[in-house]
């Protein structure tokens, strides 16, 4: 009797699983095209498409930071796996701490599926900038408190967030500009309508490269290898200073295990590509790939350490 029972309990999973995908699957990004959040999901949609046997396609529904896209991934009522949430740091990991009024709870709305891939933030400045040091520039803005002003690609955003923490740390006078996203922060930041901007490492490395822009300093633990010149935050005098982001995707969080777990395997699958990986590495992102177990614990961590910098902050979103 227990072991038919248990063999009626496995049957529905096991029903999920084979029976997934049973037509296009839908990745959301919560923000506009340009973003690493929008080329991430765009360069493995083919080799998720050529596996899986349907097509996979993204789709941008940015505002509000992430919430509206998330939201409507997580309250949109598709829980069978076909619609995927592409949820970076702020989605998972900030704006509960950030926002007022959530329309959703990302804890108990949304099961994590794989952390993508990881990038540390990079301070950058224009090329004309009369600094070229993180010394110099926080000695540039307390000579002139106010006067300099900071981008991000939108309230809450994690270079909102670096610039913030730069205030509080260094104390320092600066004025936020958010934008909707950083493709226009960043064109306003090179053309010098804005001075600088602490934003994800793979959103500014090309035009680093290029010389558009000058780069001040990494906020991650360590050097990068794709700006090893360029020195870390702490390293330039502000200890523990560290900022970064996580590309991670998720799903509704009644979704079936099996179907999480097959999502977590063909993205898994897909960043391993070589030439995906060449692809991810050019633009400075490490390729994590873990498992959904070891990334809903590391979400977890990550929320708990962004509530104490933006309790420590004191940003808000209202």
């Amino acid at each position: 009797m227990r072991l038919s029972l248990f063999l009626l309990m496995m049957i529905p999973a096991w029903v999920y699983g084979q029976a997934f995908p049973a037509r296009n699957i839908t990745i959301v990004v919560p923000y506009p095209p340009g973003s690493t959040s929008d080329l991430l999901p765009r360069a493995i949609a083919p080799l998720m498409s050529q596996s899986l046997g349907v097509p996979v396609v993204v789709e941008n529904r940015p505002g509000a930071g992430g919430n509206i896209g998330a939201a409507a991934v997580a309250k949109g009522g598709d829980a069978s796996g076909h619609t995927v949430l592409m949820a970076p740091t702020p989605v998972l990991a900030v704006n509960a701490w950030l926002y007022k009024e959530m329309p959703f709870d990302p804890a108990r709305d949304l099961t994590p599926v794989i952390n993508a891939a990881a990038t540390p933030n990079m301070i950058v400045v224009p090329q004309g900038f009369p600094a070229s040091t993180l010394n110099e520039l926080l000695s540039f803005a307390k000579s002139k408190p106010g006067a300099l002003s900071f981008a991000s690609g939108g309230s809450g955003t994690t270079s909102h967030l670096c610039g913030e923490l730069l205030k509080t740390t260094a104390k320092v006078d600066m004025v936020h500009v958010p934008y909707k996203g950083p493709a226009p922060a960043l064109q306003d930041v090179i053309a010098g309508r804005v001075q600088m901007m602490c934003d994800n490492l793979s959103n500014v490395i090309t035009h680093v490269r290029s010389g558009k822009l000058k780069a001040i300093a990494l906020t991650g633990a360590k050097r990068h290898p794709q700006a090893a010149d360029v020195p870390t935050a702490q390293e330039a005098g502000l200890p523990g200073f560290e900022m970064g982001i996580f590309y991670g995707f998720a799903v509704p969080a009644t979704t079936p295990r099996p179907v999480v777990q097959r999502l977590n395997a063909e993205i898994a699958k897909a960043l391993r590509d070589p030439a995906t990986r060449e692809r991810l590495d050019s633009l400075g992102l490490t390729v994590v790939a873990d498992s959904p177990e070891d990334f809903a614990r590391f979400v977890a961590a990550e929320s708990e350490r962004m509530r104490k910098l933006v309790a420590a902050s004191g940003a808000r979103v209202d």
